[in-house]
């Protein structure tokens, strides 16, 4: 264990590894809750109940979705959804001080083919050190750590030796735009900083991209086959949108000057992920549907991406012959998720990583990452300074046999303990 880690550290350290058995049974628990979004009533129920027993304050809340929609920054969603539940554990201290948040999603996306998976998806499996099944990287295994950590410190420090408050918040919808967390936010759930153990492999995210989902609809004229140059086939005029799109994708690309942007390669990748068109085999194509996703950079707003890309189309289409007779049409659908980003001489980032230097024995990375997540709502509209910080790898979320290494589960928990100790016991007010 690091040296300068003080006598109150070693304890919390030691009281995280200790509860190691507590850490597995947690995630098996949550893990083989097939909390897909848009049904997460049955996980939520169960978080609460168990952060209860935890001996945590316990504040449910169920905002109507219909006024989440009405949200002017409302970030989009997915799947149509009846319930929105969130739920959030409270650790007081004895003193005033600063309010933190550990946020976590519970929503998961769906499994894909059964077939592709090596065991079943909700029925969590250990082998070498994994704990396999779906979301146990993205991100009940980041959720659990974070709870892991209040546990800790509960026990190790009393609150006569504790300034403030600790907030452990459980939402839904994250995997579909992220309105739990701006529901959270306007309930009133800020704070004076935040950390989301997504997967970051302990690493420390300061900065992410975005994405917005969008429906290109490119039309055709339709003929018969054996008289195809009286038509004109709606693919191949997809195929000068995606011509554009492709250059648009290397030009942005090609002009992002951040190292931590510009390290990732592709930081905002363009790609579709739907195609449909066409209904006889022997007519010119007069219609084609594609779905697909578009990168919003760092210091972008979903908005502003939208407004980029329906200019790549306009230009695209102005260029055409015949699309600029019949222009193609773009609807954003589904999530946006703006781009967030905090700067890496912050107190947050800088006295994590201290924590984690000194637990994991080693200083963890300032990095970005090419995708959206909670993070950017918490700073751009919960004024909240926030980090991503947390077990597992971001390649195996969303995969089949997706997994989280449970030593990383523990070793993060360690880390998030040390690091909430340290911001509140330096808040501490001595006695009048």
């Amino acid at each position: 264990m690091n040296q300068q880690l003080d006598r109150i550290d070693r304890a919390l350290v030691q009281a995280v590894r200790a509860d190691r058995d507590w850490i597995i049974d947690r995630l098996r628990e949550l893990v083989a809750v097939p909390s897909l979004t848009g049904s997460e009533e049955d996980i939520q129920e169960l978080v609460a109940a168990r952060m209860a027993s935890d001996g945590l304050e316990v504040r449910c809340l169920a905002p109507d979705p219909a006024e989440v929609q009405a949200d002017p920054d409302w970030p989009g969603s997915e799947v149509d959804r009846s319930s929105l539940p969130i739920v959030a554990g409270s650790l007081a201290g004895g003193n005033p001080g600063p309010r933190l948040l550990l946020e976590g999603h519970v929503d998961v996306v769906p499994v894909g083919d059964p077939g592709s998976w090596a065991t079943d998806p909700f029925d969590p499996v250990i082998r070498d050190g994994l704990l396999y099944g779906r979301g146990a990287c993205d991100m009940k295994g980041g959720l659990v750590s974070a709870w892991a950590a209040i546990r800790a410190l509960a026990a190790a420090v009393p609150a006569s030796d504790r300034a403030g408050e600790v907030v452990l918040l459980s939402v839904p919808s994250e995997e579909d735009g992220g309105q739990g967390a701006l529901a959270a936010i306007r309930a009133g759930f800020t704070g004076d900083a935040c950390v989301i153990p997504e997967p970051t492999r302990l690493d420390i995210v300061t900065v992410q991209a975005g994405a917005i989902t969008f429906r290109l609809t490119v039309p055709g004229r339709a003929a018969h086959a054996s008289v195809r140059r009286e038509g004109v086939s709606a693919l191949d005029a997809l195929n000068v949108m995606l011509t554009a799109l492709r250059e648009d994708e290397e030009g942005r690309n090609r002009a992002e000057t951040q190292p931590q942007m510009r390290a990732l390669g592709l930081p905002y990748p363009t790609i579709i992920g739907t195609v449909a068109g066409g209904d006889w085999a022997s007519t010119v194509m007069d219609r084609v549907v594609v779905e697909g996703r578009y990168g919003v950079r760092a210091g972008q707003t979903a908005s502003e991406a939208a407004s980029e890309l329906r200019t790549v189309i306009a230009r695209a289409c102005e260029a055409d012959p015949w699309l600029r007779e019949h222009p193609a049409t773009v609807e954003i659908t589904g999530g946006r998720f703006s781009s967030g980003q905090l700067a890496q001489d912050h107190m947050l980032p800088n006295g994590l990583g201290d924590a984690a230097s000194d637990v994991l024995g080693r200083p963890p990375a300032f990095i970005g990452v090419p995708y959206g997540a909670d993070m950017r709502l918490f700073l751009n509209e919960g004024a909240t300074p926030t980090v991503c910080f947390g077990p597992g790898d971001i390649r195996v979320a969303h995969a089949a046999n997706e997994h989280v290494p449970l030593d990383e589960v523990v070793e993060c928990a360690a880390v998030l303990a040390v690091w909430l100790r340290r911001q509140l016991a330096a808040n501490v007010r001595a006695p009048a």
